[in-house]
């Protein structure tokens, strides 16, 4: 990433979320609260290209799964999830260099599951719409 793309997110009040695993790789992701509603960010970068040049659409995936899995257990209260459904409607192309932001929202929540929905964009352009479903786990298992 930048440092232009980082400063620009520390000076917005973005801070970095704590990753591991496949996700570190990916990231760094950025999270902030606004309004009482959670945001996340991801600076695109060279490791995020497909072998035309842009975005992965594996990267905008991931990143719409996290950013909705997270949303859930921060609304929930509930530590672990599994994601049971996602699904992913790419809307345009994204750049090498764009920041991606989503503003996952719950859409209904039951004892057992939380639907979610979130629009990943970049400025004021959608370029990927995303509904998930997620289960909400007893334990880590």
């Amino acid at each position: 990433m930048t440092s232009k793309a980082a400063a620009r997110l520390k000076s917005d009040g973005w801070t970095i979320m704590e990753t591991t695993g496949f996700l570190h790789l990916i990231g760094p992701l950025w999270e902030r609260k606004v309004d009482g509603h959670y945001e996340f960010a991801l600076a695109t970068e060279d490791k995020h290209h497909n072998r035309r040049g842009m975005v992965q659409g594996g990267v905008m995936m991931t990143f719409a799964d996290r950013t909705c899995g997270m949303t859930a257990r921060y609304v929930s209260g509930k530590e672990y999830m599994a994601t049971v459904q996602l699904d992913t409607h790419f809307v345009e192309a994204g750049q090498i260099g764009d920041i991606l932001i989503s503003r996952p929202r719950v859409v209904r929540s039951t004892r057992s599951l939380i639907f979610m929905s979130t629009e990943v964009t970049v400025d004021d352009r959608c370029i990927v719409m995303a509904n998930g479903v997620f289960k909400i786990l007893k334990g880590p298992g």
